[in-house]
């Protein structure tokens, strides 16, 4: 906790001391940064007593988060984060790059990304001796807060549109959560979720709206850095990443991270930063593309729920987030996101959910445009398991072959297919 200096507004500047707010600024509303004691962090930690810790998940970066160790141990809180790295090879070959990753952050225990802010959040809300937990959610952060409640045996309540995938709302129920289905869209389960969190006296979790998100969500920027460090533990960045954009937490987080890095001296150089929306839901790809930061409200419609978004409620910092960094946002049709899903399984092995899979996509629109050099090593990032929307998933791959249980029948069926000799 002595490594909380305070907050900072992304909007007017205005500082805050640790104890003075708890979720945005009070003039202006806008998000808040937290602000650590680097120099207290560099006194204390490097980059090699972290490799030496037997941590393996984002508490083995405990001295570069604003929360003491929650406990638990032995439970789906302590094993967040430190998902696996892909090198793509024959992909970087066929774009023409120098190298390619895919981080897949759909081993997450609750299977998405949202699963680091959920378990910083509830480190957090334990410190503050909060009763209930509340959030929004069209089911993923909502999952994540539900299962790191449950780790931490503390009461959580979700509220998520009715449009929510049954996989994700079978997520909540499973947990423990109080779940209720707004009969609206995420925007309004969002507003009536801090309507509540004040009324009752809950701990609000809410994207963005929480400081403490984005701490959480930082934590994947230091496994990026470390996972791709060299040989004599020195930590380096990719030159480029690419993350899908609903909300902008994320992609906030992940700028937050390199930028702690950065300030702390542990990598060289800012990866360009990548946001990628639906074509359905572009509030801010489309301020990116006007050159203005006035993101205005889009009425959301796409396939990948988990990124469907009216009015971002970190629009600002994830914009800036592609704008300081030289990085771009790109904008992908529903069509491009089921393509990306059905090739990164194809070519990856990895089972991504539309929001993950709009990250591939935009990459791979990045390349089409130029915006990416044969010199570059770009790093994509899945936020979510394939399994969050079978639903979509089917839609991506189609339906299975059905035949008689017969060989000629099966010996037919495969010559179609090419896979053995006809006859």
């Amino acid at each position: 906790m002595g490594r909380l200096l305070g907050y900072l507004c992304s909007i007017c500047g205005s500082r805050y001391g640790p104890d003075d707010v708890i979720y945005t600024c009070p003039d202006d509303g806008g998000n808040l940064d937290v602000v650590l004691d680097l120099q207290a962090i560099q006194a204390d930690t490097n980059p090699a007593a972290i490799a030496a810790s037997a941590e393996t998940s984002i508490w083995r970066y405990l001295p570069l988060l604003p929360v003491g160790d929650p406990g638990f141990w032995g439970t789906p809180l302590r094993t967040v984060g430190w998902t696996p790295l892909y090198e793509l090879r024959e992909s970087a070959q066929r774009f023409g790059l120098s190298r390619l990753w895919l981080k897949d952050d759909g081993r997450n225990p609750t299977a998405s990304f949202k699963d680091r802010a959920s378990a910083v959040v509830v480190a957090r809300a334990r410190e503050v001796g909060a009763d209930v937990v509340i959030t929004a959610s069209t089911g993923n952060a909502g999952a994540a807060l539900a299962g790191m409640a449950a780790a931490a045996r503390m009461p959580a309540v979700i509220l998520a549109p009715r449009s929510a995938p049954p996989a994700k709302v079978a997520q909540l129920l499973t947990f423990g959560a109080q779940v209720v289905l707004v009969d609206g869209n995420y925007d309004q389960a969002f507003d009536l979720s801090l309507e509540a969190a004040q009324a009752f006296g809950w701990y609000c979790r809410n994207t963005g709206y929480n400081p403490f998100t984005a701490e959480g969500k930082k934590t994947a920027a230091f496994e990026i850095c470390e996972q791709l460090g060299s040989p004599d533990g020195a930590w380096r960045a990719p030159q480029a990443v690419f993350v899908s954009v609903g909300d902008g937490n994320i992609i906030s987080g992940l700028h937050k991270g390199f930028k702690d890095l950065l300030a702390l001296g542990w990598i060289e150089s800012m990866p360009r930063i990548f946001g990628v929306q639906s074509e359905g839901s572009a509030a801010i790809a489309r301020a990116f593309a006007a050159g203005t930061e006035d993101i205005q409200p889009v009425a959301a419609d796409t396939i990948a729920d988990s990124i469907s978004v009216d009015l971002p409620r970190d629009g600002l910092r994830a914009l800036r987030a592609a704008t300081q960094t030289g990085g771009a946002y790109l904008a992908v049709s529903d069509q491009a996101i089921l393509e990306a899903i059905a090739e990164l399984g194809r070519e990856a092995a990895v089972f991504a959910e539309p929001a993950g899979a709009a990250a591939y996509a935009g990459f791979r629109a990045a390349v089409d445009q130029g915006l990416i050099g044969e010199s570059d090593e770009v790093l994509v990032l899945n936020t979510g398991n394939g399994l969050k929307d079978v639903r979509a998933a089917m839609q991506a791959t189609g339906e299975a072959d059905i035949i008689e249980p017969e060989l000629t029948a099966l010996r037919r069926l495969l010559a179609e297919r090419g896979l053995v000799a006809g006859g």
